[in-house]
């Protein structure tokens, strides 16, 4: 149960959907994530929902990391997956499941990305990417060895948007977490008979 109920879709102020629109960045470079058949994010949102002002400064940011990003959709969900899998972020994870499939991850990358960096058959970059994460989690830093293979793929907007990745996808895992948000029915498995 969460500590604070979110908001149903029915009691949102007006001023959310604002806050939402803030979500499309200026110079998109990627569509929209398909939205029919994926879940809705309504706990979370129903959460900002409470504070609209946060949310639309917060949207603008994350509508940047989901479609203006300098980085590669599929290297965006692996840091989304890592930052939800270090922080234990079940939300955050259940989430990005779907985004992390339509960006091309497959059920055996994503099910590695859980494991980390040290996990088998990544690519240099890959790794790298996974390393800083933790880094960025752990020390708050990303650390010599990850750094130094990442500037031999990444140039400096990409390691922007990695650093600025880590920190969005962290705070989320933080709010979901500290607010104890249920899934949402749309991301709960369907009962057996």
């Amino acid at each position: 149960m969460a500590r604070i109920e979110p908001l149903p879709l029915a009691e949102w102020p007006k001023t959310m959907r604002a806050a939402l629109a803030a979500m499309v960045p200026p110079e998109p470079r990627y569509p929209q994530p398909v939205q029919e058949n994926r879940p809705a994010a309504r706990n979370i949102l129903g959460t900002f929902a409470y504070h609209p002002a946060l949310a639309q400064a917060f949207f603008t940011f994350n509508g940047h990391i989901l479609r203006a990003t300098t980085l590669t959709e599929r290297q965006r969900e692996m840091i989304v997956l890592r930052v939800a899998a270090v922080r234990s972020s079940n939300y955050e994870w259940a989430q990005h499941i779907c985004m992390a499939h339509d960006a091309g991850l497959t059920d055996e990358e994503i099910a590695r990305i859980a494991f980390g960096p040290e996990a088998p058959f990544w690519t240099d970059p890959d790794a790298a990417l996974l390393q800083a994460v933790d880094d960025l989690i752990n020390d708050g830093v990303v650390g010599e060895n990850a750094w130094s293979r990442l500037r031999a793929d990444f140039d400096t907007q990409q390691l922007l948007d990695l650093l600025f990745t880590v920190t969005a996808y962290d705070g989320l895992a933080r709010m979901s977490r500290s607010f104890e948000l249920d899934l949402d029915d749309d991301l709960r498995p369907a009962p057996s008979d």
